[in-house]
């Protein structure tokens, strides 16, 4: 049985007005126009709905049944339309964006500060994980949007569209109640400049990896990307690093580092709004890690997914143009 919302709408339009040729100029259809609905929908029901005659058209037993079922269904449908359009304008929805650990601390939390002021009825799902796991869990339909990190050029999946956001430079995170680890001119590592000496505005001077290594390290667990990275950086280079506390998280990590526990290798990003650590550049070689924001191949998103992609674009915007003491470690990708 097929029942349409504009046959619903003709038969209350007629029972209130008592009359088609003006239910259907109320409805902007012609008279012969409704009238073929009205007889559409006794054929379907196998009932007459109407009695026609001079003195108007009249609803029968079985119309004054129908009548509040067919006023109860126009209404529900347009709680449903009502309700939609708070999804179709970005008012009501939920997005559920993957990302790695190093990542919320700071892109993810700017660009979800920011998302929340614009689309408060909008519910936020952050799913942390390393980039391999997220790039899984976006192809089995479990995230929305994945931020996911590259050093090298990854092969083409078919199933995912891809957008590069921007690559920045791995930096040596220290205390910034100590002086800055430096490259002396004899090739160890150095005292940093004093305090009244360092620019607020960006990252100390470098240090090598060679002298990185010889530097108690706060290192993270073999989950995250990074520790990956910053291993086959010293396996390449031949190189041990001195380990002082292993299998940390990442606020644990920071939290180390701030008190002196050691050193980390950690993104450029990730110290901005940390006053209590200080940057310094990895030279010979540089390490770098380029950002790209996942979605899957051929759906379109919602408008509440796009809304928090634009969201994302404009805080990388933001964070390259201005100077967070990385500017210049971050570039758009």
């Amino acid at each position: 049985m097929t029942l349409t919302l504009e046959q619903l709408r003709g038969l209350e339009a007629v029972a209130r007005t008592t009359n088609v040729t003006r239910a259907a100029a109320e409805l902007f259809v012609s008279q012969p126009t409704l009238s073929r609905q009205l007889a559409a929908l006794e054929a379907e029901l196998g009932v007459e709905l109407l009695h026609r005659g001079r003195g108007g058209a009249h609803l029968t037993d079985a119309g004054r049944a129908l009548l509040p079922i067919a006023r109860r269904m126009l209404a529900d449908a347009a709680t449903a339309a009502e309700a939609m359009r708070g999804f179709s304008q970005v008012e009501r929805g939920r997005v559920v964006l993957g990302a790695p650990p190093t990542l919320c601390v700071s892109v993810v939390a700017e660009a979800l500060a920011d998302f929340r002021l614009s689309h408060p009825g909008v519910e936020l799902v952050v799913h942390e994980a390393g980039s391999r796991q997220l790039r899984d869990v976006l192809a089995e339909g479990g995230v929305d949007l994945a931020l996911t990190v590259t050093r090298e050029q990854a092969a083409s999946d078919p199933a995912v569209d891809t957008t590069p956001l921007f690559t920045e430079e791995l930096v040596v995170a220290s205390s910034a109640a100590a002086p800055a680890p430096q490259l002396g001119p004899d090739g160890d590592v150095a005292p940093g400049r004093p305090d009244d000496a360092d620019d607020a505005d960006g990252p100390d001077d470098g240090i090598t990896l060679a002298a990185l290594a010889r530097l108690p390290q706060v290192v993270f667990n073999r989950g995250y990307d990074l520790r990956v990275a910053t291993e086959a950086a010293f396996v390449a280079a031949g190189l041990t690093p001195v380990v002082a506390v292993e299998g940390a998280e990442m606020d644990a990590v920071l939290r180390f580092v701030e008190r002196g526990v050691g050193v980390a290798v950690v993104p450029a990003t990730i110290l901005i709004g940390r006053p209590g650590l200080r940057g310094t550049r990895l030279s010979r070689p540089a390490l770098t890690r380029t950002v790209v924001l996942s979605r899957r191949a051929g759906l379109r998103p919602s408008p509440a997914s796009a809304a928090l992609e634009r969201a994302l674009l404009a805080v990388v915007d933001r964070m390259v143009e201005e100077d967070h003491g990385a500017g210049a470690l971050m570039r758009r990708a």
